[in-house]
């Protein structure tokens, strides 16, 4: 997945092996890096990873305590550099930078709302993966096919809202867009809306936020 990137202070270059590819979908995947002793990072943070002069920010879906870095990645076949990532082979040596970003959970009274779509659900599988519960998930996909990491969520959201806008026959689903689903559904209530994905998806959804949650505090971080 591919945060925007943000200005923030150089950091020293990196270099980790590449451990292993898990295939999630035909438009995902992960890739895990043996993690650099001195490497340390808060859930919700990512790397920029560099390639032949091309760099491209992911969020880290690993826990801070594991002994690997762990990334997803929404393959673009004419991407910077997903294809080389795609295609590397187990022990290619990776170059990066990090940790990145600020997009971090805030202890508050309010409860967290996440609000993702796509590969953006990856800060809150490392937010979840470190120990955070009781927050209240919208995943917004296609089809059932792109709710990676329905099972972790599950087991330790509050509530867990797949947004689904294909048809589907599945139980337990949302049939419509994330905002269709906080637009009718939501109780008008103060949030703290956390949201990862695409632009227009964060656009409208602070649209919403406005309008209908004007106590909420909103933090955002653009996938693009």
């Amino acid at each position: 997945m591919n945060p925007a990137p943000q200005s923030q202070a150089p950091t020293p270059l990196l270099r980790a092996p590449l451990r292993d590819r898990r295939w999630l979908s035909g438009k995902a995947f992960e890739i895990a890096l043996a993690k650099p002793p001195s490497f340390h990072f808060t859930p919700g943070q990512r790397i920029c990873l560099s390639h032949e002069g091309r760099e491209r920010d992911y969020s880290l879906i690993s826990a801070p305590d594991d002994d690997v870095l762990t990334l997803c990645i929404r393959y673009v076949k004419e991407g910077r550099v997903s294809p080389f990532l795609a295609m590397a082979p187990v022990g290619t040596s990776l170059s990066f930078t990090g940790p990145r970003g600020y997009f971090t959970y805030k202890p508050s009274p309010r409860r967290a709302i996440f609000v993702a779509t796509g590969t953006g659900i990856a800060p809150f599988v490392s937010m979840s993966r470190s120990g955070l519960r009781g927050f209240t998930l919208l995943h917004g996909a296609r089809s059932e096919r792109e709710l990676y990491y329905e099972a972790l969520f599950r087991s330790v959201s509050g509530s867990y809202i797949p947004c689904i806008t294909e048809s589907s026959e599945g139980e337990d689903l949302f049939h419509g867009r994330v905002t269709d689903y906080l637009n009718s559904m939501m109780p008008r209530e103060d949030y703290d809306f956390y949201l990862c994905g695409r632009g227009e998806m964060i656009r409208d959804v602070t649209l919403l936020v406005d309008a209908h949650f004007p106590g909420s505090l909103v933090y955002a971080e653009t996938f693009y």
